[in-house]
This record gives structure tokens, sequence and C-alpha cells, in this order.
């Protein structure tokens, strides 16, 4: 079965979503390390640097409260709690993830699937546990060498626009597609999951089209 998903490493359903799905393909007897990552920005317009955490940020671009806000990270930090994610939300820095992605996509050239996914997650465990500014390029640098990638060539990577286009094609594919946030996961090129959806659901989803799949 083929399942890729369209994220954004400052996206915490995203996160917490790409760990249920995981759960869910062990559970029905697939690899998760085949689940494809597709690159998405929530916020393009995000800084290389900001003195905002993500509590202002978020009061303030959803028109509330900081006690507001903190109510809406609590149900986001409980979700990740469930998936064995210690999400700590008001003190994340909010900053650009566009170069994040491009690693990613470069990484892709070394990494075997394993390696690749932990990467993923790495950058998410960064942002979301260890409130590391995502766009800064020694963070990014520091992850390279956890994982033993050509450090210079990184270097270079994040000093050009390299994996430019692919992470932008990435991003008009899901606009050409209707998807309008993230994550979004599609199935076998057929069906679709939108969003952080329980455990449960996405483990019956899988079911369904082993099913179907089986009476072809």
């Amino acid at each position: 079965m083929e399942i890729s998903y369209w994220s954004d490493i400052a996206c915490p359903f995203c996160y917490i979503g790409a760990s249920r799905m995981k759960r869910a393909m062990a559970a029905v007897g697939l690899n998760p390390e085949d689940l494809t990552m597709k690159a998405y920005q929530l916020n393009h317009n995000a800084p290389l640097e900001t003195s905002e955490t993500m509590l202002t940020e978020f009061a303030a671009s959803h028109g509330m409260t900081t006690e507001q806000a903190k109510a809406q990270f609590a149900h986001m930090e409980s979700m990740g709690n469930e998936e064995g994610l210690r999400i700590d939300m008001a003190g994340i820095i909010p900053t650009n993830t566009f170069s994040a992605h491009r690693l990613i996509k470069w990484s892709q050239k070394y990494l075997d699937k394993k390696d690749h996914q932990n990467f993923i997650m790495a950058l998410y465990y960064l942002y979301f546990e260890e409130h590391a500014n995502i766009a800064d390029h020694s963070v990014l640098l520091a992850v390279i060498s956890e994982f033993a990638l050509p450090q210079e060539e990184a270097v270079q990577v994040l000093a050009g626009d390299a994996f430019a286009d692919e992470v932008k094609r990435d991003i008009l594919e899901a606009n050409q597609s209707g998807v309008q946030g993230a994550p979004f996961f599609v199935l076998n090129n057929k069906y679709g999951i939108s969003g952080a959806q329980p455990y449960e659901y996405m483990l019956a989803v899988l079911k369904q089209i082993q099913a179907e799949e089986g009476a072809q």
C-alpha cells in the first residue's frame, strides 16, 4: 500500500498524525518506514528569527487571549502525550521551515528509509520538544552531524537554493489537489485522510483498503 502525507515541521498535528499513521501501519502488517512525507508550509511568511514565542504568535493570529491559547495548547499536548510525544507548545520559536524541508529532500540521497524517518522525527522533536529555531542553519547542521551526513555539502545546500524546486513542487501539488491544511494523507493515490485523526480511525481505513485489495 502506498501512503504519503503532506506535512510541515511546524505543525503539531503532523507530528501527532505521522506517529499515529505509523502505529496503524505496523498494526496491519505494513512497514511504517514506507510512509512518505511531502513538504507543506502552514506559514511560508514565517520569519527566520523572532523574539516571539508560539504562545504570543498563536494568540495574536487566532484572535485569542493567551489563556485561550493555552487551553488550545493543552489539548494538542494531550494528543501528543497519547503518542509518547512531549510537545510543549507555549515556548516554541515560530520560525520558517523551508530550509528544513530542503534538507529533508537532500538527505534522501544518503539515508535509507528508516534513517530518513528518524531524520524527519528529529526535526519535529527539535521544534516541538526542544524549542530550537528550526530556521537556524547551525541547528540544522547539528542534526546533519547526528546522522553522519556530509557536512560540507549540507552547508552548500543551505547557503543556496538547492532542493527549493522540489519543496515548491510538493506545495504546488497540494494546492492543485485541493489540500487546505496539514497533515493530509493519501493512500494508494485514491483515499484521503485529513488531519490527525484518531488512531482507531486510521487503523479502520487501512484495514478497509486491505480488504478491498484482497477482494480484487
